[in-house]
């Protein structure tokens, strides 16, 4: 493996691990014994979730690509995934709230372990019903478990702050650490090993096993709405009406579904970026190079969370400009750097500028996962906390679907130029909210102040 990669990944290493030794007190939130406690076990579910989910990632294209599909055909394969997370994940975050966020974590599990065996087949509509499958569970993981914890979280009465200390440690192992063994693990099982590129999605079905068991015989459930009489279509209501009546829930779903399908769709084209001319790269190592690069951000993260100064509104619009700025240079590289017209051999130099942008991406990745939990658990409702989570999700897998269904149609340098495009106008957005929420803010102290007056002006009136 070329020096170039063990370069870039040891000198994310020494920067990660700079940053986590040189915290102070200051950096970090005193908490309590019994809610140490309980985020471990948190932290356990989390990182074997993503375990699982993390060792499918770098093989998808790639086990796709060895069955003979063409990039088309895979397209669609993911279009499949992304559409039915679309179809279906308002529905299951909904009777997630409704039946229980414990049991809507289980069916998670479930499912994904489903979508893990198909993939020993190479029959094209057994692969597609695994996508699906894997879409439903995309749904589930990205809102019942977090849904979970902000409510047992409540429930328990722990301090409000303190859920900032869950969600850094959650993206640090769990989209960092994790996810760089998964890498590794993953490389390992199918280049040393030479078990096949279908040998990690068994071995994330064992860890969803795993974290499946932990589920049953440790959590609690919990539910969103606490009504017996309404359905899902009044459910659906009451969580539009939400988005419709509050502006920074509607800024905030914007925002999401901007940043998050610019990275579905950076998941999909790092790898025929980094290997235009058919170049050998490690995948599974320069994946646990992307995942280290997250979890510098999420370290990142965790300082900024710690204290009151800057707010999350205020830092993350910089955030946004960076990973725009990020996700541009494969344009830019396309236009001051010749192509290479060698089929084969190593990485080129386009390839490395490349590798270095999208590592920076990554790391915006890991500042934005714990900073938009953090404004997700300050302006959501609980009573309906999964449905609104999925309805964010709807307008995400329909940009990705569109982009993947004219994946042929438009060069690789078109869609990163869009990306770039969306996070730019996700940090004007990110403007607006911050500005929203201080007008908030100020009213309400101000209809306090008011109150509190007429209070004293007037003690006999209630």
């Amino acid at each position: 493996m070329e020096i170039f990669y063990f370069v870039v990944f040891g000198g994310l290493a020494a920067i990660v691990a700079g940053l986590e030794l040189s915290k102070s007190n200051k950096d970090r939130i005193n908490t309590s014994s019994a809610f140490n406690s309980f985020k471990n076990n948190y932290l356990l579910v989390y990182s074997l979730m993503m375990a699982g989910d993390w060792l499918q990632g770098p093989y998808v294209y790639y086990l796709y690509s060895t069955y003979g599909f063409g990039k088309g055909e895979i397209g669609q394969l993911f279009i499949a995934g992304f559409g039915s997370s679309m179809l279906f994940g308002t529905i299951v975050g909904s009777l997630a709230d409704k039946q229980g966020r414990k049991r809507a974590s289980i069916t998670y599990c479930i499912t994904y372990i489903l979508s893990c065996i198909t993939k020993h087949s190479p029959q094209y509509k057994v692969l597609m019903v695994g996508r699906v499958l894997g879409g439903i569970a995309t749904s589930l993981l990205f809102s019942a478990f977090e849904s979970w914890l902000v409510a047992e979280h409540n429930k328990r009465g722990f301090e409000q702050q303190w859920l900032s200390v869950t969600f850094s440690k959650a993206i640090f192992l769990g989209n960092g650490l994790v996810a760089i063994i998964a890498g590794l693990f993953g490389n390992y099982l199918v280049d040393s090993l030479s078990l096949g590129p279908v040998a990690p999605f068994d071995a994330a079905a064992c860890f969803l096993a795993i974290g499946m068991a932990v589920i049953i015989s440790s959590w609690s459930e919990n539910y969103g709405d606490p009504s017996e009489n309404k359905d899902l279509l009044t459910q659906f209501k009451n969580a539009a009406s939400a988005i419709a009546s509050d502006e920074k829930i509607a800024l905030l779903g914007a925002i999401q579904s901007l940043f998050e399908g610019s990275m579905y769709t950076f998941v999909f084209l790092w790898t025929p970026a980094l290997s235009p001319n058919e170049e050998d790269i490690p995948h599974g190592f320069i994946f646990a190079t992307f995942m280290l690069a997250s979890m510098l951000g999420s370290s990142i993260a965790s300082r900024l969370l710690a204290h009151s100064s800057p707010k999350v509104e205020s830092y993350m619009q910089i955030v946004f400009v960076i990973s725009s700025a990020a996700l541009m240079l494969p344009v830019v590289t396309s236009f001051l750097v010749a192509p290479s017209g060698v089929k084969g051999g190593s990485i080129s130099f386009s390839g490395c500028i490349q590798l270095m942008g999208f590592c920076t991406f990554e790391a915006c990745v890991g500042i934005f996962w714990p900073s938009i939990m953090k404004m997700r658990s300050q302006y959501i409702p609980e009573e309906a906390r999964s449905t609104i989570m999925n309805f964010f999700r709807i307008p995400l897998n329909i940009f990705v679907c569109l982009v993947l269904y004219n994946v042929d149609a438009f060069p690789m340098t078109v869609m990163f130029g869009m990306c770039s495009v969306f996070l730019f106008v996700a940090s004007i957005l990110q403007r607006r909210l911050m500005n929203v929420a201080e007008i908030h803010k100020s009213r309400s102290q101000e209809w306090s102040a008011e109150k509190e007056m007429t209070s004293e002006a007037d003690p006999l009136n209630p």
